[in-house]
């Protein structure tokens, strides 16, 4: 890759995660308190015009990997051309969405409708199975698992690659880890566990380390077998199971940090363009944007900005949940 963002331990970076909306219709006790956050004015978030023309600069610089985020991305109205805009973008390979999958199903059939490009691959969060322990997680009554469960299918079908991520917390979703694992046999799926990463509301939250979800598989299913094929553009290890179709992930950021290795950017809702998940550090632009700053300005601004991405991340620095910072 030929990339204009290297930071000054040499990683480069061509990976761009957008968050769109700061809202979201869960509450996951990992995300967000109970009672909610302070939602952003309208003015104040970027529009879509102007996430595509940060897109666009950022693919000049080497991006070839788009991630949308939120919140709840689906909640904003005029994702689904969002999404399809961000397809046609030159340079940019990859486009793929991450949502709790309430709201997939009407995607998928404003998608179908309006003949959008499909998006490369579709994350759904996805904590728990059972009803019961879905709804503790995510704080939500109206909505379970049963209704999301057959849109995986949906999306199979039309060759939309798919994961299930899972954060195992202590207490709240330990049992969840065969029954989600299991989502793998038949389906040509890959079900990802993800560390809890101790910021904001989580923590106060246990994380059950990778290693310790790794354990609880293998003895059920066997021994996991690493697995070389290229499955994304982020930091998961994945592995197969034996009788199984698909694979199972881990993002084990806080027993083995990647940093080392990291090529990921994130663009909040806001416009402020982050390094890294735990600093507070950022680039503000949406006021360079709307301050009258040309293309070739912004995009020097973003080089000498990534040069100072930190080697690795403090936690405890950081001051933000990751409701505000984006998924």
């Amino acid at each position: 890759m030929n990339s204009g963002l290297i930071d000054s331990f040499g990683r480069e970076h061509d990976y761009l995660r957008v968050a769109i909306t700061d809202r979201c219709n869960l509450r996951c006790v990992y995300c967000m308190p109970i009672e909610g956050v302070e939602w952003k004015a309208h003015e104040n978030i970027l529009t879509f015009e102007e996430i595509i023309r940060i897109v666009k600069i950022m693919s000049g610089l080497g991006v070839r990997n788009v991630r949308v985020t939120g919140g709840e991305p689906l909640l904003r109205k005029g994702a689904p051309n969002f999404l399809n805009e961000l397809k046609n973008i030159s340079g940019i390979e990859n486009v793929t969405l991450t949502t709790n999958g309430i709201l997939l199903g009407e995607y998928l059939n404003e998608l179908e409708s309006a003949k959008y490009t499909l998006p490369d691959g579709i994350n759904i969060s996805l904590d728990a199975l059972d009803c019961e322990r879905y709804k503790r997680i995510t704080r939500c009554e109206s909505i379970t698992p049963v209704y999301i469960l057959p849109l995986i299918n949906r999306l199979l079908v039309k060759q939309i690659t798919v994961k299930i991520n899972c954060v195992p917390v202590s207490s709240y979703n330990d049992e969840e880890i065969i029954p989600l694992t299991e989502l793998a046999r038949d389906k040509n799926i890959i079900v990802r566990f993800i560390e809890l990463m101790p910021i904001g509301c989580a923590s106060d939250l246990q994380c059950i380390p990778g290693k310790d979800v790794a354990a609880i598989i293998e003895k059920s299913f066997g021994t996991l077998v690493p697995f070389d094929g290229v499955t994304g553009n982020g930091p998961a290890s994945y592995y197969s199971l034996t009788g199984f179709t698909g694979k199972i992930g881990f993002i084990n950021a806080i027993t083995h940090s990647f940093c080392d290795t990291c090529n990921r950017l994130r663009l909040t809702s806001e416009g402020f363009l982050k390094l890294c998940l735990s600093n507070d550090q950022y680039l503000d632009l949406r006021q360079l944007i709307r301050g009258g700053a040309g293309d070739n300005e912004v995009a020097n601004i973003i080089t000498e900005f990534v040069k100072n991405k930190p080697r690795g991340y403090k936690f405890s620095e950081c001051r933000e949940g990751m409701s505000k910072i984006g998924g």
